[in-house]
């Protein structure tokens, strides 16, 4: 034990008195009068957190503080006495005789206080949780809490923290950085929530802001730049209701991760989780992170895009303030508007009104108000016209009508689909004003004369535009190969790589896939003319080849009798190449010669997932652990496709046979075919052409041709339970069930789910995973689309250690996707890809 000098009397007795308390005192737990000398710390009940004294590297200063005490990086969450350290070790922590915490220094003196003024009484005590968090209570009821130290937070946002979002609450500033790395005392920097219009977490210098995330829809802070791998920012944030006042809690994917959001002491918010391997901490994400994330950096009425050079342009309607300054590395002054608003002006020519343009923005500007539609009556737009001051409105899904009164600030454009915006600008901005006025212009300067050579003109540049696709298409159609004939005399590669390009596909342009484009010569070779096949579809059939990098690929060659046609090619070449994601299978480039048309893809040695899942003799190689990693692979991969990619992407044909399987197991949803992509304020499409595989078809998709996000999410249900019990959805026909979904509710109906898991690998199963993911399939396949989880939902509940009780529980589902007859003359290959001539699909609906 540390020796201890205490020069007051009076206290070395309150010391030796508190020694009684020593032996019967919790080791969490600080009762009255108790005594913690430095050097002596408690810990939580597992051993999680300390909490007692501690010093900075390289000072003599002492604070008491609370850190990590399992890992090896023991670094401090909070401080008490952060505004007065003591210059010696001779501190002790209580509960003094007012039943509130303290911290003393050797004198006795009181330089720190939970400042508790109304207990109840004052026989209290305080307990260290495995949270981190420390609860002064009753002794006698701990369930009467006076004071909390996550309450009162540092530099450092935990899980179970809550903080304050409500709106007449106004900015909280809950969190500040320290002032150095080394200095616990209140740094330049707070972190917290500014909850008006909608939450959003706000890094201010000073009463300066400097970065903010853009609004909370109650998803997803929707101004903040997550990427492959790094949405462990966007899952687990939730709002939080207690007492008539809004919270923003975080929860994280696992519980035995220790995660925390940190304000550094030099500005940065970052997410940091443990990683026990390396013994470090990971950083998974810092804001900001780039010059766009800057608070405002190209001034009010810009938008920055940090893919773009320049970063900053202005909004449409706007031009630079300082015009010489137009360019990537100077930007100030932001913008202003070309012509002032109708509204604002003095005069009453034209008798136009304001007119709203749609933009899209992936961080909406900031300080929105929002509009409660009970005391104002008419639409979003109806309301910002009537008030000349409104810049602006935005209608969004989940938050709702948000009015923009002041200048229009902080825009980020992620080069991805966002919120539609409606920026007011004056009529005269339209081109068909624009036009009109010209028009009326050049009558009265130049007349007929002046106009019949500008229809001269107009007319050339027409007949100049209107050749230039079937210039592109004859030169890219003659572009000089070596024939396929020829090849048997050729062992090497030829006329590699005609570069990134836009491609023209029989007269048809297919624009901006960043894609190298093959000569079939290259791929001829590359494939050993095509003697390899690896499998084959409804496209056609799948060879093996070799780069001259020595890297393996798999060619699509699209069959000329396929049912996959010329728009599915196209829509697949579009959209693959613009979607990066661990979870997706690369497209590294295509080739189109005459009637040829080919894709190349990384290779995966381990084939489809149908190939060994349904094989009796395989399925066992793919154990509990490697089934759910599938699991949550896929639906990572579905999320980016639906949220978090630059397009928002439906699959509309997602199946086993359709995810593929790398060396380490690791899943990629492949075969964009039958893909549709979403504007950013749509969420649901009608057509005509239903098209997919029986089995796997969502309700409205099969028997309306209604699709949406919520489709494959059924789609992904049905794949789920397959994963899980190892058995197709159809090879139920046969039997008691009218299809796997109908024998895996009457399994959760008996209280008997576990029984659907795989026989072949029940030893090797964690038996609550199990049953999490059978409740997450059962709310996946639900007959109404409304009743469904999206994607952020499914993946929350997959990697949650919550048990099933703690999820939603399914209702019936009445529906499958089977065929009461199957014609042969629709089926390609094996019976397992149908596609109805005329794209109607037969359903049968199955009653219970």
């Amino acid at each position: 034990m540390a020796m201890i000098k205490i020069k007051n009397p009076v206290f070395l007795l309150l010391y030796f008195n508190s020694l009684l308390y020593l032996v019967h005192a919790a080791n969490n737990t600080i009762s009255k009068g108790q005594l913690i000398p430095d050097g002596q710390p408690i810990f939580s009940e597992n051993n999680n957190f300390a909490m007692g004294f501690f010093g900075p590297e390289n000072s003599s200063l002492r604070y008491v503080g609370i850190w990590y005490n399992r890992i090896q990086d023991r670094s401090v969450i909070w401080v008490a006495n952060r505004q007065a350290p003591l210059r010696d070790r001779n501190g002790v922590l209580t509960v003094g005789n007012n039943g509130n915490l303290i911290v003393r220094d050797g004198n006795g003196a009181v330089v720190w206080s939970s400042n508790v003024l109304e207990l109840s009484s004052n026989n209290t005590q305080a307990n260290l949780e495995d949270t981190g968090n420390v609860l002064l209570s009753e002794a006698d009821d701990i369930q009467r809490v006076y004071w909390k130290s996550f309450d009162h937070p540092t530099d450092t946002f935990l899980p179970s923290m809550r903080v304050l979002a409500t709106a007449t609450s106004g900015e909280n500033k809950a969190f500040v950085s320290w002032k150095s790395a080394t200095d616990p005392s209140p740094g330049n920097y707070t972190m917290g929530v500014d909850p008006r219009a909608a939450p959003q977490i706000v890094i201010w210098e000073g009463d300066r802001r400097r970065w903010r995330s853009g609004y909370w829809d109650g998803t997803i802070f929707t101004g903040v730049t997550y990427m492959s791998g790094l949405t462990n920012f966007v899952y687990g944030f939730k709002t939080e209701f207690d007492n008539g006042e809004v919270y923003i809690t975080y929860n994280p994917l696992n519980d035995s991760d220790f995660m925390k959001f940190q304000i550094s002491w030099d500005g940065f918010e970052k997410q940091l989780q443990w990683n026990e391997s390396e013994k470090q901490w990971d950083s998974i994400q810092q804001q900001p992170a780039n010059d766009c994330e800057l608070y405002n950096f190209c001034g009010d009425f810009a938008i920055c895009s940090e893919s773009s050079r320049p970063r900053c342009r202005c909004m449409e309607g706007f031009h630079p303030v300082n015009g010489d300054q137009w360019n990537m590395d100077i930007w100030s002054g932001g913008c202003m508007r070309n012509n002032p608003l109708q509204c604002q002006r003095n005069d009453s020519s034209g008798g136009a009104e304001d007119r709203f343009k749609e933009m899209s923005c992936n961080k909406l500007p900031d300080f929105a108000d929002l509009i409660d539609r009970r005391q104002i009556s008419g639409s979003c737009e109806e309301i910002c016209l009537r008030n000349c001051s409104c810049k602006g409105y935005a209608d969004v899904d989940n938050i709702g009508c948000m009015i923009w009164y002041e200048n229009l600030i902080d825009i980020q454009d992620f080069g991805k689909p966002g919120i539609v915006m409606h920026l007011r600008l004056a009529d005269s901005e339209f081109d068909e004003s624009k036009l009109s006025r010209t028009v009326i212009a050049l009558i009265a300067v130049g007349g007929a004369v002046f106009l019949a050579l500008l229809a001269g003109l107009l007319w050339f540049l027409k007949r100049k535009f209107q050749a230039r696709p079937a210039a592109a298409s004859a030169s890219l159609n003659t572009k000089s190969e070596v024939p396929f004939s020829d090849m048997s005399k050729s062992k090497g590669y030829s006329s590699e790589i005609s570069g990134p390009a836009d491609l023209v596909i029989e007269g048809s342009q297919v624009n901006g896939p960043d894609l190298p484009l093959f000569s079939f010569s290259y791929v001829a070779a590359a494939t050993d003319n095509f003697s390899e096949e690896l499998g084959q579809g409804g496209f056609g059939h799948v060879y093996k080849g070799k780069l001259p990098t020595g890297e393996d690929i798999a060619v699509k060659r699209l069959s000329k009798i396929s049912g996959q046609g010329l728009e599915e090619f196209k829509n697949e070449i579009i959209l693959i190449a613009k979607l990066q994601h661990r979870n997706l299978v690369r497209l590294l480039g295509c080739c189109i010669h005459g009637e040829e048309k080919l894709l190349l893809y990384e290779y995966m040695p381990n084939k489809s997932l149908d190939f060994i899942l349904f094989d009796p003799a395989k399925q066992a190689i793919l154990d509990w652990k490697t089934r759910f990693a599938i699991i949550e692979g896929i639906a990572r991969g579905l999320l980016y496709l639906h949220r978090d990619s630059r397009l928002r992407i439906i699959h509309r044909d997602l199946k086993a046979s359709n995810i593929l399987l790398d060396e380490e197991m690791t899943p990629k949803i492949s075969d964009f075919g039958m893909a549709r992509i979403f504007g950013g304020n749509q969420n649901e499409l009608n057509t005509n052409r239903v098209v997919g595989t029986y089995g796997y078809m969502s309700p409205e998709y099969a028997m309306e041709g209604l699709f949406s996000v919520k489709s494959d999410v059924y789609s992904f249900g049905v794949l789920l339970l397959e994963i899980i019990s190892g058995r197709r959805n159809t090879s139920f026909r046969q039997s008691d069930h009218a299809s796997l979904i109908a024998y895996a509710w009457d399994l959760w109906n008996e209280d008997k789910a576990i029984d659907l898991l795989d026989p072949s690998i029940r030893e090797s199963c964690n038996r609550n995973e199990v049953l999490r993911c059978i409740n997450v399939g059962m709310l996946c396949v639900q007959d109404s689309a409304v009743q469904r989880p999206t994607m952020s939902h499914v993946v929350l509940m997959l990697e949650s250690n919550n048990t099933s009780q703690n999820l939603p529980l399914p209702r019936q589902p009445t529906y499958t996707s089977m065929r009461a007859s199957i014609d042969t003359s629709e089926i390609y290959l094996d019976g397992q890809e149908i596609v109805s001539s005329n794209d109607v699909t037969v359903t049968m609906v199955v009653g219970r």
